[in-house]
């Protein structure tokens, strides 16, 4: 696999023409990776690009993964942030979620990694879930505060189809979601971030002055990136594209010299509807003018009416050229976006 992720850089060299800002390491485990197995993929990105000084290059992993031996590893790469997946700091929660670190585990991670050196840090909480009291959320919240990290990545706890916990709530022996209490918990979220000095500049993401993820913040605002491995999406220009899932297929591909990929070509009333669904997720909010830059006549005159619309209701804020959720609606921000889409 690692052979194949390396010569897959080196079959899609070419569409990268400008050095890289931020490098990320995600999509499943990466910190299952020993020191030579990342020293292999960073060689071949040094390589094969051209990295800026301060680019932001982060690693996902699992609290279970960083001990001493894990850090002692990682502190020589060139890895410079952490996203950690704690989910909660409550063990029924972490039952519930199938994690295999407990909450001990979760707590101590974050410490181990702070007195390494590492202050770019971000961590993941779950909200909403059957097991989640307002009490222990506000618990929660306020152990990642304490914790002192700078960046918090929270999501709305969702059933999967074919999961343990899909079948649980199927048979009756796990109650299903209230979308009232993930609702409740939401705002509890985000007033008590803001409260203590974080930015929510989008509707999962926290941050304190400084920390905004740079990674996500190219995807929001609609810059090219290349997805490397089985399953990666990549953005450019008008198209999109993901490689295939099967890591067998993968390989045999890779190894035949050909990039295991589909190609989306997208239109411009399509990318008019994402800008406008990841506008109105962050604090950047939609742009009047790319959009007026991507639709015509008709289609542009109905997004304007659908606009108007959701801002006489208060919905949305209008605010020189820019177009912005309120912040009262954040919970409902894809629901918005939809009423604006041109079909």
């Amino acid at each position: 696999m690692l052979a194949a992720i390396c010569k897959e850089m080196q079959l899609r060299q070419h569409q990268i023409t400008t050095p890289l800002q931020t490098i990320y390491l995600g999509g499943g485990t990466p910190s299952i990776l020993n020191i030579n197995e990342l020293g292999r993929i960073f060689n071949q990105i040094e390589n094969l690009f051209e990295i800026e000084n301060k680019a932001e290059i982060t690693i996902e992993a699992n609290p279970d993964d960083l001990n001493a031996q894990k850090l002692k590893e990682l502190l020589p790469t060139p890895i410079n942030r952490f996203s950690i997946g704690v989910q909660s700091f409550f063990d029924e929660d972490l039952a519930l979620m199938n994690r295999a670190h407990t909450v001990q585990q979760a707590e101590s991670s974050v410490k181990r990694v702070q007195d390494a050196g590492f202050e770019n840090i971000t961590i993941d909480l779950i909200y909403g879930s059957p097991t989640t009291t307002d009490q222990m959320w506000k618990t929660n919240l306020q152990k990642a505060i304490e914790l002192n990290v700078p960046h918090i990545s929270s999501y709305a706890l969702t059933i999967e189809p074919k999961t343990m916990l899909h079948h649980q709530i199927k048979t009756g022996k796990q109650k299903n979601i209230d979308e009232s209490n993930q609702f409740n918990q939401f705002h509890l979220l985000s007033e008590t971030l803001v409260l203590h000095g974080f930015e929510h500049y989008e509707i999962s993401n926290f941050a304190k002055p400084g920390f905004q993820s740079k990674h996500n913040s190219a995807y929001w605002k609609g810059h090219p990136y290349i997805g490397i491995g089985p399953s990666a999406h990549s953005f450019s220009d008008k198209s999109r594209s993901w490689n295939i899932a099967n890591n067998s297929l993968y390989i045999e591909k890779i190894n035949q010299g050909q990039t295991p990929s589909e190609i989306e070509t997208l239109s411009e009333t399509e990318i008019a509807n994402e800008l406008t669904m990841i506008g109105l997720r962050t604090n950047y909010g939609i742009d009047i003018t790319k959009i007026e830059q991507l639709i015509f006549g008709k289609e542009l005159e109905d997004w304007h009416q659908n606009a108007k619309k959701l801002i006489q209701e208060g919905k949305l804020i209008l605010h020189e050229n820019q177009i912005k959720l309120a912040p009262e609606f954040r919970f409902f921000a894809d629901g918005i976006a939809s009423e604006m889409f041109i079909v």
